[in-house]
């Protein structure tokens, strides 16, 4: 799995059309927004599959260090499969996806998450300090 986390002072994003993928999720909201937040482009890569659970676990810690080191208690699952991977069947990006977001709230944190499978319109304000981007590679070993 590969991250590329922004903390942001708001967030904005909504649904525009059918993605290339084959499995789409129901619209509930088109709309997904937030104040500050860190904003988590997520991709599944090939080979998440032999552990999704340890993957989900090292991301949501990982995501969780630095929301608490932030001060930041809102993050925004952004599936994004641009992140130059090979991809994991969207099946298991999914599973990944739910996994991480169930975690994230575990360790008691609000969690928004645009709907997999979508193009959408992002308005984005990022922050601009040393550790407002940040990348991560999460391996299953």
């Amino acid at each position: 799995m590969r991250m590329l986390i922004w903390h942001c002072e708001s967030f904005r994003s909504e649904v525009t059309e059918k993605g290339r993928s084959p499995l789409r999720e129901t619209v509930e909201d088109p709309v997904v927004s937030a104040g500050e937040c860190l904003l988590v482009y997520v991709a599944a890569e090939r080979g998440d599959d032999r552990d999704v659970y340890t993957v989900a676990k090292s991301a949501s810690a990982e995501i969780t260090g630095l929301a608490r080191q932030l001060k930041v208690g809102t993050i925004v699952l952004l599936p994004f499969a641009h992140l130059f991977v090979e991809l994991a069947p969207p099946e298991v990006a999914l599973s990944l996806l739910t996994h991480v977001q169930d975690m994230l709230r575990a360790a008691a944190l609000e969690v928004r998450r645009c709907p997999f499978g979508w193009f959408n319109t992002l308005d984005i304000r990022a922050k601009g300090h040393p550790i407002s981007r940040v990348a991560r590679e999460i391996r299953p070993e």
